[in-house]
């Protein structure tokens, strides 16, 4: 039975209790949230966090990578305000909208590349991923191809959470068997991951395989059951994974000549991480069919995502006046997170966020890349301020320590108890800090988690690990 709480002006300990006794958090492992609950955040400014004992904190994870602008703005504060003041709300189904929403979605075709003119608002990331592959279908039995519906996604991969988008993606660790995922109509290519490639293959050889073994899956599965491939431009909470150079461009010019719409899952990559509003053509050479957008979009101040296509996908959806496009949600376009995003975009473009990111992003690469030198860490990868070291038993075999060892959250525990907080994933430590983010920042990250590598390996050592 819970113990009484006094619920005017609850203690640390009381709002951690609240927590324990009440919350079911995204990705719990119920073992050790029963025995040591949660860290209670209590307040953010810039990049820093304050918990609930008013110990400060680096944030080097960004939130979830979406504090791009950085926390405790006051004119963001100050509009999203002023907008619920002025309307908290009104839906946009059918025939009616809002002039936040109006707007965003004009300034969106104006960011977003090539003809990704039409835009239609989700609740957030995955909602516009489930509506993408749902968009699929819907396209190309428009086209006159109602069984060109199947969809390639890649290992690694993760699109979301929803029913849908949990399906399409495949990250180890997120296939649990006690729920369900959809398998029929739904194929996965190797991870283009050059740190794992085979053995004595070189990063274009590798290149080459993997854009044979889609044209193979084309080849078995047939051209006219495939109608789209999603893809990260750099898969993030797979592995921080940067695809050998040409990847990207090529398996879209695969898609092209099979008529296989491209999705680009730039949840992560938009809106300024690689220094760049969408990173699909700026970064990849890759003239998307479809973007898939999110968290950067309002710096995670409030939900928002966008799903945004081609003028040719609606002049083909559109040819028939009498067809419904039925899908949606209660909080498409919602006029608040709609101001947020406008307001966040005037900040970024004001304060030259994206030219931050690229000069930042430059020295971040250089100090994370002098990480690998250390025993334990066997890459270091990733682009601008999307970043992570991965951790290894042995350097020249890159076999991984066993599980027990815990590793990557134990180097996160004792970044932690030094004031940094950094995402452990397997056998990684991610970063992808606000994008207002300083070299001297920078310093106080590298420094920071080399202390916490080195205690952690001292520590592996002499527990008995053999680190090669």
């Amino acid at each position: 039975m819970t113990a009484a709480i006094t619920l005017n002006s609850p203690s640390p300990v009381e709002l951690w209790e609240m927590d324990r006794a009440h919350s079911l958090h995204p990705w719990t492992n119920f073992g050790s949230f029963e025995r040591e609950g949660s860290l209670v955040i209590t307040k953010g400014e810039g990049a820093w966090l304050w918990d609930a004992d008013g110990k400060r904190y680096f944030d080097a994870v960004g939130g979830l990578w979406c504090t791009n602008i950085g926390l405790g703005r006051k004119e963001m504060a100050q509009a999203i305000g002023d907008q619920a003041e002025r309307l908290a709300f009104s839906n946009t189904f059918v025939d009616m909208t809002n002039d936040p929403s109006a707007r965003l979605a004009a300034k969106l075709a104006d960011l977003a590349p090539g003809d990704l003119n039409r835009v239609m608002f989700t609740t957030g990331g995955s909602t516009a991923v489930d509506t993408a592959v749902r968009t699929v279908a819907y396209y190309q039995t428009c086209m006159g191809r109602p069984d060109k519906t199947d969809i390639v996604a890649r290992d690694y991969s993760y699109h979301g959470s929803t029913y849908l988008a949990q399906s399409v993606g495949k990250r180890p660790g997120d296939r649990v068997p006690e729920f369900r995922y959809k398998e029929s109509g739904i194929h996965h290519l190797s991870v283009p991951n050059p740190y794992r490639r085979p053995e004595g293959m070189t990063e274009a050889e590798f290149c080459d395989h993997l854009v044979a073994e889609f044209e193979a899956l084309i080849e078995r599965v047939g051209a006219d059951r495939i109608g789209g491939f999603i893809a990260e431009p750099i898969q993030a909470s797979g592995g921080v994974i940067v695809p050998p150079e040409g990847y990207l461009r090529r398996m879209w010019q695969v898609c092209q000549r099979h008529d296989i719409l491209f999705i680009a899952d730039e949840v992560v990559t938009s809106f300024g991480r690689l220094g760049y509003w969408f990173a699909s053509w700026d970064v990849f050479g890759v003239q998307p069919d479809m973007i898939c957008t999110a968290k950067g979009l309002t710096s995670g101040y409030v939900p928002l995502g966008a799903l945004i296509i081609s003028d040719r996908m609606w002049d083909a959806m559109a040819s028939d006046g009498s067809r419904w496009f039925t899908a949606g949600f209660t909080y498409s376009g919602h006029p608040v997170s709609c101001a947020a995003g406008l307001k966040n975009i005037e900040i970024m473009e004001r304060e030259d966020l994206l030219g931050n990111a690229t000069k930042v992003g430059s020295y971040f690469e250089t100090r994370m890349a002098e990480l690998k030198a250390l025993p334990l860490i066997g890459d270091v990868r990733g682009q601008k301020l999307m970043l992570c070291v991965e951790s290894v038993a042995d350097k020249a075999t890159k076999v991984v320590l066993p599980d027990a060892a815990n590793e990557s959250k134990r180097i996160s525990n004792a970044a932690e108890a030094m004031g940094l907080i950094v995402r452990p994933m397997g056998h990684l430590n991610v970063m992808s800090p606000p994008l207002v983010i300083t070299e001297r920042d920078v310093d106080f990250i590298a420094e920071t988690l080399e202390k916490a590598i080195r205690q952690v390996t001292d520590e592996l050592v002499r527990e008995g690990y053999h680190l090669g």
